[in-house]
């Protein structure tokens, strides 16, 4: 009957096969579960389901010929979202099964813009990359993690060159089109799991875990090239840019330090990259012990 009115339909002959269903991943959200079922019958199958933290709901149709109200109540607080009554006309549970649907995709909403909201909280509106906030708050979680494991952490601290020269001569929407391009490459010259986040301006800070100073020096100078080793696409043509960078390496040690005094150090390194002429990497003189 339900295939005949458009479901793919999945089938369990038992409570604990049909957990082991709804539990996998891509598992049908919305299910029609009996009262009665060896092994583990309809309302413990509704408690399992409702135990598991999934990001997607599972909507339940408790399906039973229990007819007293407390039944239902007992159903209901179970986890089940409806039931339905045996013996049942097939209409009426289209009925209901399509009420489900509804709910699904409400809830589907309610999730999607879920998402959207935190990623608006978590990411630059221009270039899409981390956030001052979220970068800063990803540096303290690396930290935090780096000395528990005794491993080391490396930031580098980019500004573009002449950024404020690229606006003045060609447009701010330009000046957008090279932060966002600019962005995009970086990202690319990193490692998946390093964080790359919108410092402030034409500012970005990279974190790069994980990372000991001799692999730092390697990839300070892979971003640095990625930077200025093709000239920028944009709207009105071309633009040569290049970028200044100040890195450090976090040691593991026994004492956890505040971010504020890496951050300096590598803000100091990056004005003696400007100082220096730019487009080059000035390393902090010293590392610093966590």
């Amino acid at each position: 009957m339900l295939q005949h009115i458009g479901y793919e339909v999945i089938t369990a002959d038992n409570g604990r096969k049909a957990a082991d269903i709804l539990s996998a991943a891509g598992a049908p959200r919305l299910s029609l579960i009996d009262w009665m079922m060896p092994q583990l019958d309809g309302p413990g199958l509704c408690r399992e389901v409702r135990e598991r933290n999934d990001d997607l709901y599972t909507y339940i149709l408790l399906l039973t010929a229990k007819h007293s109200r407390e039944d239902v109540v007992i159903g209901l607080k179970a986890g089940a979202d409806d039931y339905l009554t045996k013996p049942f006309h097939p209409a009426e549970l289209e009925a209901r099964l399509n009420t489900g649907r509804r709910i699904l995709r409400l809830e589907d909403k309610l999730v999607e813009a879920r998402e959207e909201m935190r990623f608006k909280a978590t990411h630059d509106g221009l270039t899409s990359l981390w956030n001052r906030a979220a970068i800063l708050s990803l540096l303290r979680s690396e930290l935090s993690r780096s000395t528990r494991d005794r491993s080391a952490v490396s930031l580098l601290l980019c500004d573009i060159d002449h950024f404020k020269r690229v606006n003045d001569v060609y447009g701010h929407l330009v000046g957008d089109e090279v932060l966002q391009i600019v962005s995009r490459r970086l990202q690319d010259a990193v490692r998946l799991y390093d964080a790359v986040g919108r410092y402030g301006g034409e500012e970005f800070l990279i974190v790069l875990a994980g990372c000991v100073e001799e692999d730092m020096r390697s990839r300070a100078e892979q971003v640095r090239r990625a930077i200025s080793s093709v000239p920028v696409p944009t709207a009105t043509g071309p633009i040569s840019v290049s970028m200044s960078v100040g890195a450090i390496t976090i040691e593991s040690g026994e004492k956890e330090a505040p971010i504020e005094l890496f951050l300096k150090q590598a803000d100091d390194a990056l004005y003696q990259a400007k100082a220096a002429g730019r487009d080059r990497v000035i390393y902090a003189d010293s590392q610093v012990a966590v």
